[in-house]
């Protein structure tokens, strides 16, 4: 395939030009759809707790439990500022909805940019989840094991509470590069800590601890599941660096082809080498940068994004395809 010949500042200058109409957010789209799923998800909760069938209480658990991950998913935009736009919104509520279920919104938060800096380029990315070669190679059988395995061991065993583990472990690790970390990891366990408290008292109130505790152990396997998924499937076999920084994130992100209510359950992340190129656009024009960066990719004689075939069938290839990255920088021809 034909690679381009353009300077990368005037390919990166031409994609800039390309979707600046699509920064601007609308904070009332952001609002609805923060505001229907979150309720949406209290009507369950609501459900679930008002029966007094074991099963049904489980079952309308796991229903709550998925709407909740769609709400969590939320945060993502909130901390890049492009849910609502207005920041103490998109900071209070995302700490709001993330302290009950244990997760470090603030320490995530402070990760997520080095992620945008280094995906594709540094192996330190907090967020990596493929191992390279050479660390395959100097590990040991259990854990080269669980290479091979990691998909359906993380997605259905390690679930919320790696995730939790792997934010606070990356949070001690950078705590010397990032000075912020350290009192961002002491904001989010006040918070978590007060968030568990005070729900932990109202159900010994209620005399209701042990449907508390099953509650929220159903709430961390779904959420955990579906944030797992999402983790491996938005980079995993596509790290690799190109010319410039821009070029880097549109071809070591993973796009999928999903149906339009998907799309907005995932918040655009459907689109995720666009959020990766342009983090100001919020979620509902992703679609369309997607469109506009083809056109100017097509223009430059480079390769064309490739889509996968939707969240299911991606991850059921990849997990059965274990790859490692072997460290080779090229064009993305």
């Amino acid at each position: 395939m034909a690679t381009s010949t353009t300077p990368p500042s005037t390919l990166s200058h031409d994609l800039r030009i390309a979707v600046a109409d699509l920064e601007q957010v609308n904070p009332w789209v952001g609002l609805w759809r923060f505001a229907s799923v979150g309720i949406l998800f209290l009507i369950t909760v609501v459900l679930a707790w008002s029966t007094s069938n074991l099963i049904l209480f489980i079952g309308l658990s796991a229903i709550a439990s998925m709407i909740y991950a769609f709400w969590l998913i939320c945060t993502h935009d909130m901390l890049h500022h492009t849910l609502t736009g207005w920041k103490w919104f998109d900071e209070g509520m995302a700490r709001l909805i993330s302290y009950p279920m244990l997760w470090p919104y603030g320490t995530y938060a402070q990760l997520h940019r080095l992620h945008h800096a280094w995906n594709g380029i540094d192996l330190r990315d907090p967020e990596r989840v493929q191992w390279t070669q050479a660390e395959y190679e100097q590990a040991n059988s259990w854990q080269q094991w669980y290479v091979r395995h990691q998909w359906s061991i993380n997605i259905l065993g390690l679930g919320g509470f790696g995730l939790i583990a792997k934010t606070v472990y990356n949070g001690l690790r950078f705590r010397h590069q990032v000075p912020a970390l350290y009192q961002t990891l002491l904001t989010d366990g006040l918070g978590i800590f007060v968030a568990q408290a005070s729900l932990i008292t109202l159900a010994i109130q209620h005399n209701q601890l042990t449907h508390y505790l099953l509650f929220c152990l159903i709430l961390e396997r779904v959420i955990g599941a579906i944030t797992q998924l999402r983790d491996h499937i938005e980079h995993y076999a596509l790290w690799n660096t190109h010319k410039g920084h821009q070029l880097t994130q549109l071809y070591a992100c993973r796009n999928l082809n999903t149906p339009a209510f998907v799309s907005w359950l995932m918040c655009g992340l459907d689109d995720h080498s666009m959020h990766h190129a342009f983090p100001n656009i919020p979620f509902n024009h992703l679609a369309e940068a997607f469109h506009r960066t083809q056109a100017v990719l097509e223009q430059h004689q480079l390769p064309v994004i490739p889509r996968g075939d939707g969240y299911i069938r991606e991850t059921l290839r990849l997990s059965t395809q274990p790859q490692l990255i072997e460290m080779s920088v090229g064009d993305p021809s």
